[in-house]
């Protein structure tokens, strides 16, 4: 797939193995981006590596090249860790593609799928596994996969990871698999957790940026809209009449992607939602569908924010803002991508001027600010918190805006992460909720 290429450089020079040179010709690949030029030279020398980059910036093949080519050299197995089944499947398929002629099998683990074919190929003895954490650690206790040979350790989307409430699964994998192995951490951003694993679990990681973190790219075309939230369903048709091309929206919750998707259907438009209440196999068929053109609008989630990997899409909108503020990187991320220009749009209620101000301080960015109408307003002055960190809440016990009872979490977070495999701690039925919904 075509990305934001250095035009002057090639693989040839980077360490790679002429054999998986030619495979990457065959595949079309034919200048580096930025994040591959310099983090496969690296870990094609065995270092551990933290790579910073942009979503959509060229990730997964610089971490598939060298860890491929060390595999085919050691005979030891590689694990790539990731937070959605979307993304799983996407890797797995990319690593698919170039393993196939070097003789080397990979094996796709996640949950909302047959467990049974997932054991048939782990018993095959895969060279690599491409796995979400949850779904993992259930074949692990169930004693169908030892991680014991495990020789090098990608962990991809790893700040997402740790939003999604995967850090326990995160914790007793990294102590099953070998302390003697590579490991690559790849992120578009660097939360204090994620450098506390680098840390902790990797053995003098060089750390290669290549976008600051928390930057978006340059050629996104960001704005943002003051609306009522009973003004938004009108906004957002007005807009999706006005763009002609793919539309991607963004909702906090799946119930909200269920409501959006079916009004958008109800006034005629082509529409599909993608969300943790719907099978993986319809998550597929939404995600295909939007592909390929069946449908020209996409709801989604989080949740399956950064396992949606198409281009060519025209306008991101964010019809509720995300709950923790990086999410909004990852986003506005779906377009522009491929060094093509692309738009976002964000609607925010009157009250959430505070939210949209943190934003700004992540992005290092003052955006354009738009009343209902199309109408200019003054900008948003920045705040005080220049840190990037989730939006704050108030005090457990505490009293929400307006003086409304603190919610007990987030609604959205709370029942994604426990179909993706997260068993929420000390909560006896959410964790039989959760077994039942493993990824």
């Amino acid at each position: 797939m075509p990305r934001d290429e250095m035009k002057n450089q090639s693989f040839h020079g980077l360490g790679i193995a002429p054999g998986l040179l030619k495979r990457i010709d065959e595949l079309g690949f034919v200048h580096p981006t930025p994040i591959q030029h310099k983090a496969i030279p690296i870990a094609t020398a065995g270092e551990d590596v933290v790579g910073i980059a942009q979503t959509g910036s060229g990730k997964t093949l610089a971490f598939s090249i060298p860890m491929l080519q060390q595999i085919s050299a050691t005979k030891k197995m590689g694990l790539v860790l990731l937070p959605t089944r979307e993304l799983a499947v996407q890797v797995e398929e990319t690593l698919h593609k170039l393993a196939g002629t070097l003789g080397l099998r990979t094996a796709l683990v996640i949950g909302g799928t047959n467990i049974r074919p997932q054991i048939k190929r782990l018993r095959a003895k895969p060279h690599v596994i491409v796995a979400t954490p949850g779904r993992l650690i259930d074949h692990v206790e169930q004693k169908n996969v030892s991680l014991g040979n495990v020789g090098i350790l990608i962990l991809d989307e790893a700040d997402r990871m740790l939003d999604m409430g995967f850090a326990p699964q995160l914790k007793k994998i990294l102590i099953g698999v070998p302390e003697k192995r590579q490991t690559m951490l790849f992120s578009a951003t660097m939360p204090e957790q994620i450098t506390a694993i680098a840390r902790q679990y990797m053995q003098k990681p060089l750390r290669i940026e290549v976008a600051r973190s928390g930057t978006t790219a340059d050629n996104v075309d960001q704005e943002v809209y003051i609306v009522p939230r009973a003004e938004k369903m009108n906004l957002l048709e007005r807009l999706l009449n006005e763009y002609k091309g793919s539309v991607l929206v963004f909702s906090r919750t799946k119930y909200g992607a269920k409501k959006i998707a079916r009004q958008l259907r109800q006034i005629g438009m082509s529409a599909d939602e993608i969300h943790s209440n719907r099978s993986q196999a319809q998550r597929q068929t939404a995600l295909k569908g939007f592909s390929t053109g069946r449908f020209r609008i996409l709801v989604a989630t989080d949740i399956a924010a950064r396992g949606i990997d198409v281009d060519n899409i025209e306008l991101v909108v964010n019809f509720d803002l995300p709950e923790q503020l990086e999410d909004y990187v990852h986003r506005i991320g779906r377009t522009a991508r491929a060094g093509r220009s692309g738009k976002a749009i964000s609607f925010a209620a009157p009250e959430q001027k505070a939210d949209v101000a943190q934003i700004q301080n992540l992005i290092k960015t003052i955006l354009p600010i738009k009343s209902p109408s199309g109408e200019d307003l003054e900008s948003i002055a920045p705040r005080g918190n220049t840190s990037g960190q989730k939006k704050k809440s108030p005090a457990r016990g505490g009293r929400g805006r307006k003086g409304a009872p603190r919610r007990k979490g987030k609604p959205e977070q709370k029942k994604e992460t426990a179909a993706s495999g997260y068993k929420r701690p000390g909560r006896a039925g959410g964790k039989r909720r959760a077994q039942k919904k493993r990824r």
